[in-house]
């Protein structure tokens, strides 16, 4: 299999991590590359995917019972998410130590980030670790406490947390709603409080978002707008 048919199949394989299917011309879109392309990776002897209906699932012989999920948003908005995801992992640079907040976003970013570049991540969510823990160059740091299967988030329990020991050189937030008037916010409070700990350590704050927040205004407030050093959105 050449280079640019492994890495085809790298990226789909992540998406199909995150969901248990994705149309194919979905996945062309993603790619940048016609169906039939597509159609041809997957015919490759050594791929763990195959095409049904018209969707790219995982063949049944190769599926890993313990893969992990995301719930409900997962689905929505994913070429908007690897677009965003690429310019936020560009970011990246040797040795930074970064925080991974939880959200659908959040993973397309960590899934890109280029294997050979040596930092270390704090992050509080399942999913986005998964993601992480198979960077050779990537020290992890999965912050703990009680488990939310909502949104895949753990939440301290103590006063004291891993967030208070590490100082980041950026912290990438993500957000369910942005608005001019009221500010960014999210669904959960309990995140809350990991973000605003997670932007006061970090030198640089990166919120990221899809279209789909503009104009939203959810329950937990995080903050406003020019809070946040820098805005990647699509």
């Amino acid at each position: 299999m050449d280079n640019k048919v492994s890495a085809r199949i790298q990226k789909l394989e992540f998406l199909l991590k995150q969901m248990d299917k994705i149309h194919l011309r979905d996945a062309a879109e993603i790619l940048n590359v016609s169906e039939m392309t597509i159609r041809r990776d997957l015919n490759q002897q050594n791929s763990a995917l195959v095409l049904l209906g018209g969707y790219i699932v995982k063949d049944s012989q190769h599926v890993n019972p313990h893969n992990y999920f995301i719930l409900e948003q997962q689905t929505k908005h994913i070429a908007e998410k690897m677009e965003i995801g690429k310019k936020a992992a560009a970011l990246v640079e040797e040795n930074d130590i970064i925080f991974f907040d939880c959200g659908s976003t959040i993973p397309f970013i960590a899934s890109q980030i280029p294997n050979d570049i040596k930092f270390t991540a704090v992050c509080c969510s399942i999913n986005t670790f998964m993601i992480l823990q198979e960077k050779s160059q990537c020290d992890v740091i999965l912050c703990g406490g009680q488990y939310s299967r909502s949104n895949s988030f753990f939440s301290p329990i103590s006063v004291a947390n891993e967030l208070k020991s590490i100082c980041t050189s950026k912290a990438f937030i993500s957000a369910a709603g942005v608005d001019e008037k009221h500010g960014v916010t999210c669904f959960n409070f309990d995140e809350v409080k990991i973000k605003h700990q997670a932007m006061a350590k970090a030198k640089q704050t990166i919120l990221v978002f899809d279209q789909s927040k503009i104009n939203k205004v959810q329950k937990a407030y995080i903050g406003e707008l020019d809070e946040f050093d820098v805005v990647i959105s699509q």
